[in-house]
């Protein structure tokens, strides 16, 4: 059970306030408050029920029950110190099932060891200490990792290792700074869930994170999201590239973001975007893979691409299509075909090998042989490595 010590600084109240009982312990749980969950409610209601509650809650506290200076403690079953709460003043509820705090400062432990130091303009005691509740200006900082963690409201349930921090949370740490509606932070697995218009800026590598949820791995240095998600990278403050996608995760450890389903990246150097539902983005390496059909689509030079699989170089430009690959170049009409193809990006000059088919409309004409080289926009191929087939189409 939770422990009230007094650190009052004259004998008489400390006198006073044995007689009182001081140090009788908080009592059971206080009952749960009724939440309207549905949309129906509206803010209206929510903000007449807050009303009525505190009004009740005021009733329910009796005055000569409050005490300045006080320590709240507890300890877990192995008798390690669980949680400790200094507060500048605590009221007590008629059952003593509750204790209201003004200005409280605490922390959290873990196997004995402190893991989070809070503080908060007011807070409650609940359910025989199961359950601590910080409210206005709150910050909350992991003193293994120095994550900071700031917000209206906080939430501490020690028997699950989680803290809840609500209301427009926002958090610095060396990997990243984010903002959110609500975060959880289950302190043993130091995994923080993330909900509500989630915004998460990396340090390195320089990219903003957004989505409706996500999951922040803090050791394993992972960004996850199973909702649709936006990454943008930057140059300083330029806009480089975007990547876009159903799911996805950012490894900020290994620099690679791994998108799934409907995944898009769009590119400013050269102006491109590559779509696939496996896109695996090697920001160190500075490559893009994908081991399912990739397209690719050059705006500017009027240029789509596909393939069974592919990888892009983005430092070289160069493009590694394989499976089933086509090509369509809007200019001419031309259109090829090949099970291999090596691609310039900025050039457009390729080297296709096997089974390769080109057609084009202006002027008509097909070609066809094991390998070719050229360029579509100069309609310049040369087709060898073996039979060649040219069929000029008058």
């Amino acid at each position: 059970m939770p422990i009230l010590s007094l650190l009052q600084r004259d004998r008489t109240s400390q006198s006073n306030q044995r007689q009182r009982g001081i140090r009788s312990p908080l009592l059971y749980a206080l009952l749960l408050t009724i939440l309207c969950t549905t949309t129906a409610c509206g803010n209206r209601n929510r903000t007449a029920d807050k009303i009525a509650q505190d009004t009740q809650q005021a009733q329910d506290f009796d005055n000569s029950l409050t005490f300045n200076a006080v320590t709240l403690e507890e300890f877990d079953k192995k008798g390690r110190l669980w949680w400790k709460v200094k507060a500048a003043q605590a009221s007590y509820s008629k059952d003593k099932k509750v204790a209201r705090l003004q200005q409280p400062a605490g922390e959290f432990f873990q196997d004995g060891v402190s893991v989070l130091q809070v503080k908060g303009q007011q807070g409650e005691v609940q359910q025989n200490g199961q359950t601590i509740f910080l409210r206005g200006k709150i910050t909350a900082t992991d003193t293994r990792d120095g994550l900071v963690m700031k917000g209206d409201e906080l939430e501490w349930q020690p028997r699950k290792e989680l803290v809840i921090v609500r209301n427009n949370l926002t958090g610095t740490h060396r990997q990243m700074k984010i903002a959110a509606k609500e975060g959880r932070l289950f302190t043993r697995t130091q995994r923080l869930e993330l909900q509500g218009q989630v915004t998460a800026q990396a340090i390195n590598p320089d990219l903003t994170f957004q989505s409706e949820r996500a999951i922040w791995q803090i050791k394993q240095q992972t960004l996850t999201s199973d909702r649709p998600l936006q990454i943008d990278r930057f140059n300083k403050t330029v806009l480089t590239d975007r990547a876009t996608a159903n799911t996805g995760v950012a490894d900020l450890k290994a620099k690679t973001v791994t998108l799934k389903q409907n995944a898009r990246l769009t590119l400013t150097n050269p102006p491109t975007q590559l779509a696939s539902n496996s896109l695996v983005w090697d920001l160190q390496r500075q490559t893009v893979a994908s081991d399912q059909l990739l397209t690719i689509n050059n705006s500017q030079q009027q240029v789509a691409l596909s393939g069974n699989e592919g990888r892009i170089d983005l430092k070289a430009k160069m493009l590694y299509l394989e499976g089933d690959v086509r090509g369509v170049g809007a200019k001419n009409q031309a259109q090829l075909n090949s099970d291999r193809l090596n691609w310039n990006m900025v050039t457009q000059k390729f080297e296709a090998d096997g089974n390769f088919r080109y057609r084009q409309g202006q002027p008509p004409l097909n070609l066809a042989g094991p390998r070719a080289t050229g360029t579509l926009r100069g309609q310049n191929i040369l087709v060898g490595g073996g039979r060649v087939v040219t069929e000029f189409i008058p």
